[in-house]
């Protein structure tokens, strides 16, 4: 039987795109580098919180195998590539996963074969570093192979926008790669965009989580204002989340967190570095995102005090 899609990067984005594709009724395949997840997936166990060890059976009943194996790539009609994308210790992006995984892929990559990234990265990874790695076997994007980047927007724990309905941007090196990625997604979700190119598709992931990293630095700063004059922070945003329109709410906290919008908008400011442009507004919102642990951990001690109680013996 032949392979229809191949998922390279079993983890919270890959895992429910293999899942997805079995309920479309492709035959799907999984390669992770990661020996304790296959194995768990090739028991029935899952290790994503959204996919629960039922929905692993029902793939598995359907065909699908898991493997640290890359030959598992071999014959795929489309692989997706959907490993992380993170930061080093020193906070710089690190896109080793995702060359390594490409040049896993570009070993196995065959004629007629869509190579599909959507791990996040910034403007230019498709063409500029992805391309030249898997061409280095003599088989060309757009001619012998096609090429296609569609950003992940997986929403953990969201049972209203799933991988199914939510929109999917999709983007190829040339026309025909798009539509070829087109083709492929349509059988996956609901509605496909289809982008101008690649850097369009790459930027527009980015500029959805550098939107939500800002507006939640730009309420923060507000509640540590507000703290200070006095002004109750909830209050105000009660009072303004009533607009119906030109106003969206964000909450105030202890700065950012998760997989993507701590991350994502320092791929776009280190890039944008390199080509000698500053973006002075995600730079300050990172100065005001990385104060709000501090300041959090102040304000409880301020509050401890004044209850009375020794920050150093309070449990919390």
């Amino acid at each position: 039987m032949c392979t229809e899609v191949a998922v390279v990067g079993l983890g919270y984005v890959g895992l429910p795109l293999a899942r997805r594709a079995c309920e479309a009724g492709l035959t799907a395949v999984g390669h992770d580098i990661d020996a304790e997840v296959v194995a768990g997936l090739e028991g029935g166990r899952s290790h994503i919180g959204d996919i629960h060890d039922g929905d692993v059976g029902a793939m598995r009943a359907a065909g699908f195998r898991a493997s640290t194996d890359p030959a598992v790539l071999a014959g795929a009609h489309t692989v997706v590539i959907c490993v992380p994308t993170g930061l080093t210790p020193a906070g710089e992006p690190d896109l080793e996963p995702l060359l390594a995984a490409v040049r896993t892929v570009a070993r196995h990559l065959e004629p007629g074969t869509l190579v599909c990234v959507e791990s996040t990265s910034h403007p230019g990874t498709t063409e500029e570093i992805v391309r030249p790695l898997l061409e280095a076997h003599g088989l060309r994007a757009g001619e012998d192979f096609h090429l296609a980047y569609s950003p992940e927007r997986i929403d953990p724990g969201n049972r209203r926008y799933t991988l199914r309905t939510t929109p999917k941007v999709v983007s190829g090196s040339t026309e025909l790669c798009a539509k070829h990625a087109a083709a492929f997604y349509e059988r996956l979700v609901d509605e496909v965009v289809v982008a101008a190119g690649t850097r369009e598709a790459e930027m527009a992931k980015i500029l959805e989580n550098a939107y939500r990293y800002v507006n939640i630095a730009l309420v923060n700063e507000a509640a540590v204002y507000c703290d200070r004059v006095g002004i109750d922070i909830w209050d105000v945003l009660r009072c303004a989340d009533t607009k119906p329109f030109g106003f969206s709410a964000f909450r105030p906290g202890p700065g950012v967190g998760g997989h993507c919008i701590p991350v994502d908008p320092r791929y776009l400011m280190a890039r944008a570095a390199e080509q000698g442009f500053t973006f002075h507004t995600l730079g300050a919102a990172r100065a005001v995102l990385d104060a709000m642990p501090d300041h959090v951990a102040g304000r409880a001690r301020d509050l401890l005090v004044a209850a009375g109680k020794d920050p150093a013996r309070a449990r919390v």
